[in-house]
Order: C-alpha cells, then structure tokens, then sequence
C-alpha cells in the first residue's frame, strides 16, 4: 500500500484532504487484492459465536505460569475484534473500520468509498448493526451479563495450537508510542458506556515495519520516478 501511494502522489490533485486520499487508494487496494487465507474460510458471526460457545464449554483449561497474563488476554481480545471483522466481507469490513476506528465523515467515507454519503451511512449503519448485535450477546467486555471473558478462553487456544505464547501476533506487535495511553483510554470509555466502538478503537496502531521503511527509501531514490528527483539532489 505505502508503494502505490509513493507511486501516485501525482495524481493526487487537492481535492479532498491528502489523508483522505491515501485512505482512497489503500481501500481500492484492499478491495481488489485477492482474498488472504483468513477470508478463504469464509467465516461468519454465528460460526465464531459457535467458537466461542464451545471453548467455553470446555472449562477453562490450565494456563503455563511462566506467562504474562496480561500479554495473553491482549492477544485473545485482539484476535476475537479482528476475527469479527473477517466474518463482514469486504465492502462492509472497510466501511466499519473507516466509520469507526478512523471516524471520517459520510462525506469523507463517500469519497473514499466512490460511492454517495447516503450509501455509506447505510453500509456503516448495517455494519454496526450486526458487529454490536454480536458483541451483545457475546462478549462480556461491552455486555457483563455474558459469561465470555478473554481469559477464559486462554488455556483452550494454547491447547488446541490457536495461540502459541511464545510468538504471540498483536500483543508483543511493535507500536506507536502513544497506544498505551489511547488503550487505556478507549477501554475506560468502553466499560463506561458499552459502546461497541470503542472495543474496535482498541485495537493497537502497529508502526511501520523497519524493512518496509527502507524499502521505501529506496524506491523514493532509485531514479525511476522524476517527481523525486529533487530529494536526489538535495542529497
């Protein structure tokens, strides 16, 4: 994505705010990119809170003490919000994440999306609709009458080969400096108001990975490009 925005800056003429653009051609990107393994198994809500039944049915099974609990209960919660949006396809899962976790405009979503204000606030409206139907009977975060809880369901992932401690995907991530204090933030609102929002808002904003930074560099001084050219000379 960083490469098809360094390669289009040209393109970009001014017309809406450049944030809004880049948000533009990711979401063409991510929504003609062939489907990754995750989306092949075509899940659904009911399908995860089947999941989510049964692991909870099997007690909660004994967890290695050598662990941080905390790292682990991150990393159940974080799979369990990105699982729910795998189960929305395509359309819908963007509109979510750009309604509610980047918080843009109907404008700025109709823009992005090319489609009409109108269109998007009644795709975001039935996004939420079925993500906070979900969380209300399932999670026990947003709802606390439900018995589902992250740290219940711990010691059956590590059973069952779903969560490896030891190479954990989004609790251990490297972040931006300021997450924690967002986190913690976005999950005091939660709790507050049992607002589906926010429990999508904790997801963590993961920085840039090194390789990804230093390929970027080199494409932005390999010549190919004459927009560049000037950052070659100043050098």
């Amino acid at each position: 994505i960083l490469v098809k925005i360094v390669t289009h800056l040209s393109e970009f003429r001014g017309e809406s705010a450049f944030s809004t653009w880049v948000y533009r051609i990711a979401t063409n990107y991510l929504l003609t990119t062939r489907k990754r393994r995750a989306e092949q198994r075509e899940m659904t809500l009911q399908m995860l809170g089947e999941q989510l039944d049964y692991s909870l049915a099997l007690g909660e099974a004994e967890v290695p003490d050598d662990y941080e609990e905390r790292l682990l209960i991150e990393e159940v919660q974080f799979s369990c919000i990105l699982g729910m949006l795998i189960c929305l396809d395509r359309v819908h899962r963007i509109t979510l994440i750009l309604g509610e976790i980047f918080e843009v405009t109907s404008e700025e979503g109709a823009y992005i999306m090319e489609t009409t204000p109108v269109n998007f606030r009644k795709r975001l409206s039935r996004a939420r609709n079925q993500i906070r139907g979900f969380v209300q009977q399932k999670c026990g975060i947003v709802n606390p009458a439900n018995p589902c809880r992250c740290s219940k369901h711990i010691g059956n992932k590590i059973q069952y080969r779903l969560l490896n401690p030891d190479r954990l995907k989004y609790a251990k991530a490297v972040r931006v400096p300021s997450f924690e204090e967002i986190k913690r933030k976005h999950v005091q609102e939660m709790c507050e108001l049992e607002d589906t929002a926010a429990l999508f808002q904790t997801l963590p904003a993961y920085a840039v990975p090194e390789r990804a930074i230093e390929g970027i560099k080199e494409l932005l001084h390999s010549g190919r490009f004459s927009m560049f050219d000037p950052l070659q000379r100043k050098e």
